[in-house]
């Protein structure tokens, strides 16, 4: 990973700060995407008292807001020249109390898939600049539990329930690198994975009857160097850079559900997600390879 550029969400806390950190060792150049400044600063500082090199960088912004996004996108683009690797890791979990994000997407929707769809659109021009792009979408087992519905994505027609909005989200994950790896030309890979059930801070605001079982299971759940392992597996590995379009656990591939399985449930997600972000990205007409 020596000199590779390598673009993380949320990577100031739980198995993105461990990502990072273990790609910095290894020689990686990071760039650290985190909503919260004062908490970047700290995961920095940690990351580097031990890579043993500088080439740990910060940019903000606030997954919620496309306006922030294109924003700190345009940053990236202006100073970095490519972009090896490009991690899709941040993501939340909210109560049972509906709430939408700036644009007015459904919070956990808008922030989990949409933020990531967006993002990823706006570098891909710096991905397909290095000679093997890498993106690696963080998605979960949860996807197994969701009540999934393209007709109500953002759950305006149906009962709000925060696990299964979570659950949703991540299948979301899962049919986007699909149909990303059926666009991207060959020396770009994309993979999803599930990280396990990690002891972070993840879902520590959700104050629901889901949010008490999460915190009396924390001594039960793998570490959070344990969460990370498999994405630094597809980051580094020889099959992290051969295999697309697949779903990962314990480094292993694995096969999702079947609802995560259909090539038409990819592509209907993606033009959905064209429609909602009033964009066009990576229309299959203009790949040609």
């Amino acid at each position: 990973m020596k000199d590779k550029i390598c673009v993380i969400t949320g990577a100031n806390s739980g198995i993105g700060k461990v990502t990072a950190r273990e790609l910095a060792k290894q020689g990686a150049h990071v760039v650290m995407l985190c909503r919260n400044e004062e908490k970047a600063e700290r995961a920095k500082e940690g990351i580097l008292r031990v890579c043993g090199h500088s080439r740990v960088d910060i940019v903000l912004a606030d997954l919620a807001s496309t306006q922030q996004i294109r924003s700190v996108a345009e940053n990236i683009n202006q100073d970095y020249h490519k972009i090896d690797l490009l991690v899709n890791n941040a993501g939340l979990m909210t109560d049972n109390t509906r709430s939408t994000t700036d644009d007015g997407f459904e919070m956990t929707f808008g922030v989990n898939h949409l933020a990531p769809f967006l993002l990823t659109q706006l570098l891909l021009d710096k991905v397909l600049a290095s000679e093997r792009g890498n993106i690696i979408n963080v998605s979960s087992e949860a996807h197994r539990f969701a009540s999934f519905d393209l007709k109500d994505l953002q759950y305006e027609n149906r009962k709000y329930n925060g696990l299964k909005a979570y659950c949703s989200s991540k299948l979301c994950n899962i049919l986007f690198t699909r149909e990303l790896s059926q666009r991207l030309p060959a020396h770009v890979v994309t993979n999803s994975l599930h990280p396990g059930a990690v002891a972070s801070n993840f879902g520590g605001g959700v104050s629901s009857f889901f949010g008490v079982v999460m915190k009396l299971a924390r001594p039960f759940m793998v570490s959070e160097e344990k969460g990370a392992e498999t994405s630094i597996y597809l980051a580094t590995s020889e099959e992290g850079f051969t295999a697309t379009g697949r779903y990962f656990k314990d480094k292993k591939v694995t096969n999702p559900n079947k609802e995560a399985s259909s090539s038409y449930n990819a592509k209907r997600l993606w033009e959905i997600s064209e429609e909602l972000l009033n964009t066009e990205f990576l229309p299959r007409k203009m790949v040609t390879q």
